[in-house]
């Protein structure tokens, strides 16, 4: 059984804190859970991450953090899930839910007809070439915490600041510019998302 926890908008500090706070807490008894939420303006750094990613952050903070992967945006618009899972009790590596979660986010845009697809070389979903989707993960104790971020509704200006996810040029995506702001229900695709997250976790 996986719990699903609807939290709106959140500082990202506040939410970092509780992830690992649950991810330490935890034992064999304890339900895994998905969290929807959005953030306000954030760029995060993870463990490898370079300070040459980090082009003009400007007016936006940035907060190391101890996920996987370089630097990333969040903000408004885009719906974030964070996946705590035993993945011991599953039987799960971690490049099995890398692979999960992405099935997850590439089955939710086949919903609305957009074709999208992975990378092995570089975790994410992709629509033409362009990043829609964006992955980081951090294990302990056997259990999983930060997740996905999925640009739905949002101005993706920010990126520009940045080498997303280390990778110089790398252009970003959101389903609003494929199919239009007003085809987008935020809180239907979050909803879905989490549906489709959690199909394919349990697959």
């Amino acid at each position: 059984m996986i719990e699903h926890r609807y939290l709106g908008t959140v500082d990202y500090a506040t939410t970092f804190n509780a992830m690992k706070q649950f991810t330490q807490a935890r034992d064999q008894t304890t339900c895994d859970e998905l969290w929807l939420l959005q953030h306000p303006p954030v760029f995060t750094q993870g463990v490898s991450g370079k300070a040459e990613h980090l082009l003009a952050p400007g007016d936006i903070p940035v907060i190391q953090i101890d996920r996987g992967g370089q630097v990333t945006y969040h903000g408004p618009g885009q719906w974030v899930v964070y996946v705590l899972l035993d993945l011991k009790r599953r039987s799960m590596g971690v490049r099995d839910l890398v692979s999960r979660l992405e099935r997850g986010i590439i089955d939710l845009l086949a919903e609305y007809a957009v074709p999208a697809a992975a990378d092995p070389k570089a975790p994410g979903v992709y629509v033409e070439d362009k990043k829609i989707a964006s992955l980081g993960l951090k294990v302990s104790r056997g259990c999983s915490y930060h997740g996905l971020a999925f640009n739905a509704d949002m101005n993706l200006e920010p990126f520009q600041r940045i080498n997303p996810c280390g990778h110089k040029g790398l252009e970003v995506q959101s389903l609003a510019a494929l199919i239009g702001s007003d085809q987008v229900d935020m809180a239907a695709v979050g909803k879905q998302l989490l549906t489709s997250v959690e199909r394919a976790l349990q697959r």
